[in-house]
C-alpha cells in the first residue's frame, strides 16, 4: 500500500473547481475592460480558496497582466509552480522579506522611507533596478502614506537609483454599495495626487484603484489597470453592485451521504438535543462539518440531495452534519449532496451560506479547509475553446 497523501481514497466530501466556468468568467472581464487596461488578477489566499496555481496559470492564458498576493510564501508558490508574470505583494514588507523580493523578481509595495531605502540598498546589491508600487491612503486608513503626504514620498523613491516608481495605488473603503460618495473622495484625493506629480513632471506607468465593485461600477477610475480578486471566481462582490451576464460561480462544495437513520417520534438529534422528530423521520448524516469550514449553525440551512433541499436537522458537528431526507425517499447511502453550488435547478449560493455565519462571501471561500481536497472539472483543453461569439452572447 502507496502511503503518498495523492493516494489515499478520496474522502467522501470535498470542493469541486469549475475550471471552463473560470475561463469564462476571465473571458468576460477582459472583454468589459477597455483594451489599455490591464488586468491584474488578485490570487491571495490560495485564490480565495479557489488554488492560486491553477487560477493564475489559467488567467495568465486569459491576459493577467500580473498577479496580486498578500504573503511572501503566496508569491513563492506561484514562481515556484512556474509562474513569471509580475507578481504585486501587497501590504508591508519586513526588512527580512526585500532580499526574496529582489532575487525572485517580486513587486513590493513600499509605503514609508525606511523600507524605501532598505529596498534600494539590497536592489543595488543585486546590481538591479527593481520595480516598486506606493500606496496612497485616500481615506480606507490602513496601509499607505496620507494622500496629503504622498508627494515627497514619490520624490524619495525617484531619487533611489536603483529603483523604478512603476505603480501608484490606492484601495477603496467602499466601492460595490449604492451610495458612491466616499469612493468618489477617494477618486478626488487621489486624483489630486496624480495632478500635482504632472506638475512636477512625474509620470507614473500604472495607476490603479479598483477592486471587483470598483470595476464594476466605477469606470472612471479604471485607470491603467484594475484589480480583480472575487469576481474572477463568480461571486459579485454586493447584492446591488452591476452584473455582467454570464460570470457565475467556479467553487461547489460537495459531500455525500455516510449514514441514514430512521429516528422515531419525539426523539432527538444531535449535540445538545437541539432538535426533536415531530413525526418518524428519515435522517441522513453528510461526513463535513465546521471542522472542514461549514458554518456552525443548528437547524438552519441545508443540502441539495437529488434535486432537492434538505434541511438541516440539530447542530453542525466539526465532522458531520444530519439532514432530512424524509420527503426525498430516493436517496440512498453514497448519494451526492451539494452544500454550496448547484444540482438540478437548485442553488445554495455563498450569499446564503454567509447569511449563516452572519459573514461576508469572502470569509466563506476562505475558510474551506484544505482536508477538503480540491477536484477540478471541466477543464478546457486550450483558451480557444470559448469563442468570442460565446462571451458578447452571454
Amino acid at each position: 500500500m502507496h502511503s503518498k497523501y495523492e493516494n489515499f481514497p478520496p474522502r467522501p466530501a470535498w470542493t469541486e473547481i469549475n475550471l471552463g466556468q473560470l475561463r469564462r468568467n476571465l473571458q468576460l472581464i477582459r472583454a468589459d475592460l477597455p483594451r489599455a487596461v490591464k488586468f491584474l488578477a488578485v490570487v491571495k489566499d490560495e485564490a480565495y480558496g479557489h488554488g492560486a496555481l491553477e487560477v493564475a496559470r489559467m488567467a495568465v492564458e486569459e491576459g493577467a497582466w500580473g498577479f496580486g498576493l498578500s504573503t511572501l510564501e503566496e508569491a513563492m508558490h506561484l514562481r515556484d509552480g512556474g509562474i513569471t508574470a509580475p507578481l504585486l505583494l501587497l501590504g508591508e514588507r519586513q526588512e527580512a522579506e526585500l532580499e526574496w523580493c529582489v532575487a525572485h523578481d517580486l513587486t513590493a509595495c513600499v509605503n514609508e522611507p525606511q523600507n524605501i531605502r532598505a529596498l534600494a540598498r539590497i536592489a543595488a546589491s543585486f546590481d538591479k533596478r527593481v520595480p516598486v508600487h506606493l500606496k496612497i491612503n485616500t481615506g480606507m486608513s490602513r496601509y499607505g502614506v496620507r494622500w496629503d503626504e504622498a508627494v515627497p514620498l514619490v520624490e524619495e523613491i525617484l531619487a533611489e537609483k536603483s529603483l523604478r516608481l512603476e505603480g501608484v495605488m490606492t484601495h477603496f473603503a467602499q466601492s460595490d454599495e449604492t451610495d458612491k460618495t466616499f469612493a468618489n473622495l477617494q477618486i478626488a484625493r487621489f486624483d489630486g495626487v496624480i495632478h500635482r506629480l504632472m506638475q512636477k513632471g512625474i509620470h507614473i506607468p500604472l495607476k490603479h484603484l479598483c477592486n471587483s465593485g470598483g470595476f464594476l461600477d466605477l469606470p472612471h477610475a479604471h485607470r491603467d489597470m484594475v484589480r480583480v480578486g472575487i469576481l474572477q471566481h463568480g461571486i459579485f462582490p454586493s447584492q446591488v453592485c452591476r452584473k455582467i451576464a454570464g460570470i457565475a460561480p467556479v467553487m461547489s462544495v460537495k459531500s455525500r451521504i455516510a449514514a441514514i437513520q430512521i429516528v422515531k417520534p419525539g426523539e432527538s438529534v444531535g449535540y445538545a438535543m437541539r432538535y426533536t422528530t415531530p413525526s418518524e423521520r428519515r435522517i441522513a448524516v453528510l461526513p463535513i462539518g465546521y471542522g472542514d469550514g461549514f458554518p456552525r449553525v443548528r437547524n438552519q440551512g441545508g443540502a441539495l440531495i437529488h434535486g432537492q433541499r434538505a434541511p438541516l436537522i440539530g447542530g453542525v458537528a466539526m465532522d458531520a452534519i444530519t439532514v432530512d431526507i424524509t420527503d426525498i425517499p430516493q436517496a440512498q447511502l453514497w448519494d451526492e449532496a451539494v452544500l454550496m453550488g448547484k444540482q438540478g435547478d437548485q442553488e445554495i449560493t455563498v450569499h446564503e451560506l454567509a447569511t449563516l455565519k452572519n459573514s461576508v462571501t469572502y470569509d466563506v471561500l476562505t475558510n474551506w479547509r484544505l482536508r477538503l481536497r480540491r477536484q477540478t472539472v471541466n477543464r478546457c483543453a486550450n483558451k480557444h475553446e470559448l469563442t468570442a461569439l460565446e462571451i458578447t452572447s452571454a
